[in-house]
């Protein structure tokens, strides 16, 4: 009689089925299939979202799994969770394991290593662990301030609301663009100055070079001239001018009798105009004083 017959084929097949489905579903876990890594009991107050197969890493790097959960049914209440890692894993006396999650809502534990690097844990020892302080626990511990917030956010939005509804709002919105259009005319006459300065200053400032030159040269000549022969030129002509008015003033000289000799001013006045009287008479009468005869002879005055 064979040993092998159908049904213990089929039942062989069967259980070959069984053990790679279970060490299969083992490996999706994250679980190795043969182990040897070296096991160590983390503690924890609340465990919410790790499960087994949970990743564990160390300064970012996978190091190990959460092979299993344990809840611990003393008085103290804890839950141990036996984490499995590489045995070329060394963890320093000190170290703390914290449950965090990330973006995704994905659970992993991160080992924060200790910095005794003397002093290592042994596998199955107890490590210390809890909740990572991160951005949603942060978030978490301001909701209470967020709550007492909400109100005067209402009452600011009203307000708000109210402001924006204002006639007198939208007028100075107006007024703003208005005053904006204008401050964009003045910058482009600004720019315009600008450039025009830019294109004459130089010319003026070259015509202000050549005053200054002259000036230069004009302060050059007047400090060449002698100030002290020209003053007392200057004195002189003064002394004379007076010395002439003295004369003038006094009865010496022609001058000084004609400004101050009434009666010769009167005789010179009478002798002007019996001149003028002969000269007139001249005039009307010429042949009382010429007489001219081309045969020598003379007629008689009528």
């Amino acid at each position: 009689m064979k040993f092998f017959t159908k049904e213990v084929k089929i039942a062989l097949t069967a259980i070959l089925g069984i053990v790679v489905l279970f060490y299969g579903l083992q490996f999706l876990k994250g679980l190795t299939i043969f182990s040897n890594d070296d096991s160590y009991y983390v503690t924890f107050t609340d465990v919410s979202g790790l499960s087994s197969s949970s990743p564990v890493y160390a300064n970012g790097y996978k190091v190990g799994v959460v092979k299993d959960i344990i809840y611990d049914y003393s008085p103290q209440g804890k839950i141990v969770a036996v984490m499995g890692l590489d045995k070329n894993m060394r963890v320093p006396q000190g170290t703390r394991a914290e449950i965090a999650s990330d973006l995704l809502g994905n659970i992993k534990v991160n080992l924060v290593l200790g910095s005794d690097p003397l002093h290592m844990l042994a596998s199955g020892d107890t490590i210390s662990g809890g909740a990572e302080e991160g951005m949603m626990s942060k978030l978490g511990a301001m909701m209470p301030a967020i709550e007492a917030i909400m109100p005067k956010l209402d009452s600011i939005m009203t307000s708000l609301n109210i402001l924006l509804a204002d006639p007198a709002l939208r007028n100075t919105l107006h007024n703003v663009e208005g005053m904006t259009g204008n401050l964009n005319a003045t910058s482009q006459e600004l720019r315009a100055l600008s450039a025009s300065l830019n294109r004459d200053v130089p010319g003026m400032m070259t015509k202000a070079n050549g005053v200054l030159d002259n000036t230069q040269q004009l302060t050059q000549n007047l400090s060449q001239i002698d100030v002290a022969a020209m003053t007392a030129s200057v004195n002189k002509t003064l002394e004379n001018v007076e010395q002439m008015t003295k004369k003038l003033n006094s009865n010496e000289g022609t001058l000084g009798l004609l400004m101050r000799d009434a009666t010769l001013y009167n005789n010179l006045s009478s002798t002007a105009a019996s001149a003028d009287s002969l000269l007139i008479d001249l005039k009307a009468h010429p042949k009382r004083y010429v007489h001219f005869s081309v045969f020598g002879k003379s007629d008689k005055q009528k």
